[in-house]
């Protein structure tokens, strides 16, 4: 049986940005060592490196890799965002939005799954269901250490990256919220 391309293209999309979830998380866990949010971090990173390891021979058999590309793409955007973006965040936010990112996997799985069921693909819908109920005891894990943070309001509100570098694109980001406060507040008083 050959994949359609709805399935093709969704697999696709699993690698990228389950090898780009491996990698922030992996990174996240390292910048929140010491905290409640590094073991739900590594504990999801190493859930889905284990599901794209048994993703891979059950596309193969119906001629689809993504191994080098499209993991390699995921793995490139994991590594950038944790440069890039994840330098102007709070802990929290930086915490809450890598749950939105495996709450993606999750959804993706549960599309791929019906999608594969759908078209008599019992293997790999078995997969996807499989990982997709796996994956959710991660995303409460996580969702978890989010509350815990919220215990502590001023760690959860420390930048994410204490460099030099992380502090500045912090107050960067802190003047802009504080910019748009100022003009919504004047807006709002006419």
């Amino acid at each position: 049986m050959t994949l359609h391309p709805a399935e093709n293209r969704g697999y696709r999309e699993l690698y990228l940005t389950g090898r780009q979830l491996v990698e922030h998380w992996g990174k996240l866990a390292r910048m929140l060592a010491g905290t409640g949010a590094e073991a739900p971090l590594r504990q999801g990173a190493d859930a889905v490196r284990e599901l794209l390891l048994e993703l891979e021979p059950l596309t193969a058999k119906q001629g689809l890799h993504g191994r080098f590309a499209a993991q390699g793409s995921g793995a490139g955007v994991g590594s950038a965002r944790g440069v890039v973006i994840d330098r102007f965040l709070e802990r929290n936010q930086a915490l809450r939005f890598a749950v939105g990112e495996l709450e993606h996997v999750i959804t993706l799985l549960a599309y791929l799954g019906a999608v594969s069921e759908g078209r008599g693909n019992t293997e790999l819908a078995t997969l996807c269901r499989s990982w997709e109920r796996r994956l959710g005891s991660c995303t409460r894990a996580a969702n978890e250490a989010v509350l815990e943070l919220a215990g502590d309001p001023d760690a959860a509100i420390e930048p994410l990256d204490g460099s030099p570098l992380g502090r500045a694109a912090h107050s960067a980001a802190r003047a802009v919220g504080t910019a748009g406060e100022w003009v919504d507040r004047r807006l709002a008083r006419g």
